[in-house]
C-alpha cells in the first residue's frame, strides 16, 4: 500500500484501489465498524486520513486474509485491537522484507 508522505487525505476511490476492492465494500465496512470514520468534504465526499486507511487495512486483513466474519472481526478488534494492529504491522514488514529479498535475488541472477 503506497501512502504519500505529503498527502493528507485520500478519496474512497484511492483507498479502494490501494486495497484492490470496490468503493461499495469500503462504504459497507464504514457502516459495520466504528473504527472507520472518514470525514466528508464540502461536497459530501468521504476523505480518508492515513490513520483511516490503516484501520481499513486492518479490517481487510481480518476479513479477506484471515477469513473472519464481520462479527468475528468486530469481536477480535474489541477484545485485542492493539494485538491485531501489531500482528498486522509485523506481517506488512515481513512482506516488505520478502519483496526486497526477491529484488536482491533477481539482481544477483543478472
Amino acid at each position: 500500500m503506497n501512502l504519500s508522505e505529503h498527502k493528507l487525505y485520500y478519496s474512497i476511490s484511492e483507498v479502494a484501489k490501494m486495497l484492490n476492492v470496490k468503493n461499495s465494500l469500503i462504504r459497507f465496512w464504514e457502516k459495520e465498524f466504528d473504527l472507520i470514520k472518514p470525514k466528508k468534504n464540502s461536497k459530501g465526499n468521504r476523505i480518508f486520513t492515513k490513520n483511516d486507511i490503516k484501520n481499513i487495512s486492518i479490517i481487510y486483513y481480518l476479513i479477506k486474509e484471515k477469513k473472519y466474519t464481520i462479527e468475528g472481526a468486530r469481536k477480535r478488534l474489541r477484545v485485542n485491537k492493539e494485538g491485531v494492529k501489531k500482528n498486522h504491522q509485523i506481517i506488512n514488514n515481513l512482506r516488505q522484507i520478502r519483496s526486497q529479498l526477491v529484488e536482491i535475488r533477481e539482481e544477483l541472477k543478472k
